[in-house]
């Protein structure tokens, strides 16, 4: 009796050296092609939006490299992440770098080009298919849906771990050549910095899984004899064995990601965000996922949340996303590249499709930037094959992907400008969506900056006009009418902050300050203290139960606090003028 088994074989048959002509032609166009598109970058400022956090305003990201910060990248899960590769890259910008802006985005874009070119090498290492993977390249480098992870200095986790994503897989592909335990546990160390780097890498055990059918074809149907079954099938869990620990590294990071982002209040309640909307949410956002990059116009920073989804569009969504599944299935042995491809999207979109909700956005355009990957090995095997159904001439197919790469690289270059600044940035997105308080709020931070406070609380008054319950939007025009002098609107205003969410600790010494300023020495102590209880390293609380102390004429107990300050923000200017100020107060009083 006769049965269909798994067999494990070689990959494809390897493509021409890195070194030939056709290759070498490719990895130049594609230095270029880069290029022209965020051509410019460099002369970007940081956005008022992470990239403060991240860098700008960072104490440990700010010093540099140190065996502190260091230490610090390694056990914080500040940004409500544990990735201290992303941390450390930051650190040697900075130390590099200083805080100029341009050499902090030239190295995304470094990184950009250098991730554009090796998932030439490894697809091409892979398949043997060297235009196929030079398309695939192409499409990465120059497609509108991946400037915001480039042209972003706050997404460097993204190119980073893309960068230890595709380092993986080239590494699994030469260990799939000559299998070696050296070879294995180097592609393994290379997934964990990956997953060091940001956690989303997560999902690269499923897509070593689907390689090993395509292109590699590490197991195939064959016939054999019933008696030799058994034997065949251990073969072939052999496969799924050997991502065993994969699977372990991935889970392990789960499971801090879920702490991290849990301690840092990213994750959002399942009262805010019912699961049933979430799972809606899901199913519409594949398909703008895909309708975007078919048709990749009116992108934005952000995507406010849905308030509502009709079953009927979560229906139509969800049937779409069936069908195409389906043909994947069916064509799985004639056209291996489709459910290749459509898994290596709908598998790893999974950790941002928002089922486990994090942030406010419905979805975001630098989560596809591993995704897409999949849909381009789609076009670029699938348009091979149309080709040559259709017995296109090789003019007409250059032709076809000329003007595409064209299209799609001038459309990025479009895009790459409206990331030059917060203002221009923020005004983009709110001529793009609707109902989008996140801009709205950071708008008005931007003109804020600029020097120019009217429009700014116009800005911020907008944000709450669209959600109510947008505690920094209320937090920020606290500041505004605070440096303003109106005392009695800076309360109202950090009273709805503290409100709608009690624990921020900005909003509570800020409310310290202005009792500081009325002289109520006790009630700002009160508030610098439950500033201090949340985070016992918040230098202003520091500086501010320091100034109480100072106020009320004790200047021996303001000393230790001014330094705790200091101690725990070094560049506190305030805290280092206010201890210069004491010390010179308790001279001269003694």
């Amino acid at each position: 009796m006769e049965k269909n088994r798994i067999t494990i074989s070689g990959n494809a048959a390897r493509a021409s050296g890195p070194g030939s002509s056709k290759s070498l032609f490719i990895y130049g166009l594609l230095v270029c092609i880069t290029l022209c598109a965020y051509w410019g970058v460099w002369n970007h400022h940081f956005i008022n939006y992470d990239d403060y956090e991240y860098v700008v305003e960072n104490i440990s990201v700010r010093e540099g490299l140190s065996t502190d910060s260091v230490l610090w990248a390694f056990t914080s899960t500040s940004r409500s992440n544990w990735h201290p590769l992303t941390w450390l890259s930051h650190m040697v910008d900075v130390e590099f770098f200083g805080l100029d802006p341009g050499m902090h985005h030239l190295t995304n874009l470094l990184f950009h080009i250098i991730n554009t070119l090796l998932l030439f090498t490894v697809l091409k290492r892979m398949s043997g298919a060297v235009w196929q993977s030079g398309f695939v390249a192409a499409l990465f480098a120059v497609h509108p849906l991946h400037v915001e992870s480039v042209a972003w200095v706050a997404e460097r986790k993204d190119i980073l771990s893309t960068f230890f994503w595709i380092l993986t897989l080239y590494g699994y592909a030469v260990y799939a050549e000559k299998e070696s335990l050296l070879r294995y546990l180097g592609t393994l160390l290379l997934f964990f910095l990956g997953l060091m780097a940001k956690p989303m890498v997560v999902t690269l055990p499923f897509v070593l899984m689907l390689l090993d059918y395509w292109p590699l074809r590490r197991y195939r149907f064959v016939t054999e004899n019933t008696r030799k079954g058994e034997r065949e099938k251990s073969a072939g869990i052999n496969l799924l064995l050997e991502k065993v620990p994969f699977l372990l590294l991935s889970a392990g990071s789960c499971l801090m990601t879920i702490y991290a982002q849990q301690t840092g209040g990213a994750l959002a309640n399942i009262q805010t965000y019912p699961f049933v909307g979430r799972l809606a949410n899901a199913l519409v956002s594949y398909i703008l996922y895909l309708y975007k990059t078919l048709l990749p116009i009116n992108l934005a920073i952000a995507y406010p949340y849905p308030e509502t989804i009709s079953l009927t569009n979560a229906t139509i969504c969800s049937i779409i996303l069936a069908l195409i599944s389906t043909i994947a299935v069916k064509t799985y042995k004639t056209h291996p590249y489709f459910i290749v491809g459509w898994l290596w999207f709908a598998g790893t979109l999974v950790p941002v499709i928002g089922i486990v909700q994090v942030g406010t956005q419905g979805l975001a355009d630098r989560y596809t930037y591993i995704p897409l990957i999949g849909i381009f090995i789609i076009f670029a095997w699938g348009g091979t094959a149309l080709a040559t159904k259709w017995r296109l001439k090789n003019v007409y197919i250059g032709t076809i992907v000329v003007s595409l790469i064209g299209i799609l690289l001038l459309a990025s270059r479009i895009q790459v400008n409206y990331w030059k600044d917060s203002i221009t940035l923020f005004k983009h997105s709110l001529d793009v969506t609707a109902e989008n308080f996140v801009a709205q709020n950071n708008l008005g931070l931007a003109y804020k900056e600029k020097g120019m406070p009217d429009k700014a609380i116009v800005h911020y008054r907008k944000a709450i006009q669209i959600n109510p319950d947008f505690e920094t939007a209320y937090l920020n025009l606290g500041v505004l009418f605070s440096e303003q002098g109106d005392i009695k609107k800076a309360a109202e205003n950090y009273a709805r902050s503290l409100e709608i969410k009690p624990g921020n600790i900005t909003a509570l010494t800020n409310v310290g300050n202005l009792f500081l300023r009325q002289r109520k020495l006790q009630e700002a102590a009160h508030y610098y203290t439950e500033a201090l209880r949340i985070n016992s390293d918040y230098a202003p609380a520091y500086n501010g139960l320091g100034a109480v102390m100072a106020s009320s004429g004790n200047y021996e107990k303001a000393i230790p606090f001014f330094q705790k300050a200091l101690q725990a923000d070094p560049k506190d200017k305030a805290a280092k003028t206010n201890l210069e100020k004491t010390l010179t107060a308790l001279d001269q009083t003694g």
